[in-house]
């Protein structure tokens, strides 16, 4: 095992939360078995890391592979340079896991309701999904919670971030992406590392979006090319208005007070409402552009829907809050840091103002 990776364990493990593993221990063999596979595979994570640049310097290594990691690394200075995130060693090394995704996310919800099944960890607080190492560990997962009457989405998750606990890793499963991406996923999971408040997955994955989106539009600005208004931006974000639009309905739906026979259709007719606007949208506005043909003509559900209320909800409040600044990264940190010590209650009502204001 490699010195470095040793000393950053041991500097882990003498942190404050680990006499929070006694809570776990006592809480059930199934809560052991979760957390135990969440150990094991963070540990094979980190065991795999390797120094990019050595990689990069390496003529051994395969050409794109080279080219890829040095994208990367012109990406990762450009977000602590220009947009303030951290400047320490994470995605400054390299994990090839074998696999396709790192984690996949296991979300829940009742039949009828859009309010996820949460789950309450040390560090991260509650939380509206639970992350499986193993597709075969989500998918048995989701299969009992079906056996309970509610809605499972099983989604895979090409990176993630440990809030600066470890240096997190650039994987393989994020170099399959385009330029645009791989530099998106690079300044999302830095943006966690700057601010993320406990218990509110909204607001953390919001916050994590814009930073997301605006870094890239001055990355790309920096890089000569036109900033991110270009068609597939567009697009994404039409797709997201859509099942933004198709939540409405559901929750109205699901506040109606219908037997349930009659809701269970209505709900039914409202997702084949949604593939018709969406077939709609890609045939007359988009001339066919199909990448959102599975994902729309698939199995759908209330659990399949939540990334999209938890990833972008509160966008557009951040967006607001960054032109209020000027554009001052360090001063939009500091007003979104003030906006999560705000209690829940507070800062929902804030955040509400912000987008009302916008």
């Amino acid at each position: 095992m490699p010195t470095t990776f040793l000393i950053e364990l041991l500097d882990r493990i003498r942190r404050p939360w680990v006499p929070l593993l006694g809570a776990w221990l006592l809480s059930g063999c199934s809560s052991l078995d979760y957390y135990s596979q969440l150990a094991r595979g963070q540990m094979a994570l980190l065991y795999a890391r390797q120094p990019v640049q050595g990689l990069i310097d390496d003529p051994a290594q395969p050409q794109q592979l080279r080219q890829r990691l040095t994208l990367t690394q012109q990406a990762r200075t450009f977000a602590s340079v220009a947009l303030g995130l951290p400047d320490n060693g994470s995605y400054r090394v390299y994990a090839d896991i074998q696999r396709p995704f790192v984690v996949w996310n296991l979300f829940a919800t009742p039949e009828f309701s859009l309010q996820p099944e949460t789950h309450c960890f040390p560090i991260a607080g509650c939380v509206a999904y639970r992350g499986y190492y193993q597709l075969g560990r989500a998918r048995g997962a989701a299969a009992l919670l079906r056996q309970q009457g509610l809605d499972t989405w099983v989604g895979g998750v090409e990176a993630y971030s440990t809030l600066g606990w470890f240096d997190d890793p650039l994987l393989n499963t994020m170099l399959r992406w385009d330029d645009d991406r791989l530099a998106a996923l690079i300044f999302h999971e830095l943006a966690h590392q700057r601010l993320y408040v406990p218990g509110d997955t909204a607001f953390n994955e919001s916050f994590a979006s814009f930073v997301e989106r605006e870094g890239l539009n001055q990355w790309r600005t920096r890089r000569g090319l036109s900033s991110q208004g270009d068609d597939v931006s567009e697009r994404r974000d039409a797709l997201t208005r859509l099942v933004l639009d198709t939540r409405e309905r559901l929750t109205r739906l699901y506040a109606s007070g219908l037997p349930p026979e009659r809701m269970r259709q209505a709900k039914a007719e409202t997702f084949e409402r949604m593939r018709r606007d969406y077939r709609a949208l890609r045939d007359r506005e988009w001339d066919g552009y199909n990448r959102y043909d599975a994902w729309v003509e698939g199995p759908m559900n209330n659990a399949k829907l939540l990334p999209f209320g938890l990833y972008d909800q509160w966008v557009p409040a951040f967006a607001a809050l960054f032109r209020e600044v000027g554009g001052d990264w360090p001063a939009f940190y500091q007003r979104a840091r003030e906006l999560g010590e705000l209690p829940l209650q507070a800062r929902t009502k804030a955040l509400e103002s912000l987008v009302a204001n916008r």
